[in-house]
């Protein structure tokens, strides 16, 4: 077994001036959203969502952003070939969890009682 190093990635100064921008964007937005009360919600949210909006475009053009991009479309292709169970098994499943709960609380009720009893009779 060899140990590789991970590898250490460095941002370039557009990356960093973009994703440094996306986030002052997003502050931006969030404080306009609670500094101007007197302007509608609903205003307030969609600015705040086209804001949002805007900074992720922004962040998704830097080589960050488009490693995060392609991550998420592998996941999703992932998620696709899972072999889901049916909804039999789930039922069942569901239902036996539901049984050890049952049992497991009454287990510890009992042994509560031992206990009780058994403090009682040390302390009588």
């Amino acid at each position: 077994m060899n140990p590789t190093k991970p590898e250490t990635q460095t941002l370039n100064r557009a990356d960093t001036f973009k994703l440094a921008a996306a986030g002052a964007l997003i502050l931006i937005a969030l404080a306009s959203f609670y500094l101007f009360p007197n302007i509608s919600q609903l205003v307030r949210v969609i600015g705040l969502l086209i804001a949002v909006g805007v900074a992720v475009a922004i962040a998704l053009k830097t080589e960050l952003g488009a490693e995060t991009l392609e991550f998420l479309r592998g996941s999703r292709s992932e998620v696709r070939k899972v072999v889901w169970p049916t909804r039999a098994e789930t039922t069942q499943t569901t239902l036996i969890v539901i049984a050890m709960v049952v049992v497991m609380g009454i287990l510890l009720w009992l042994l509560d009682i031992l206990l009780l009893w058994l403090v009682r009779l040390i302390t009588s």
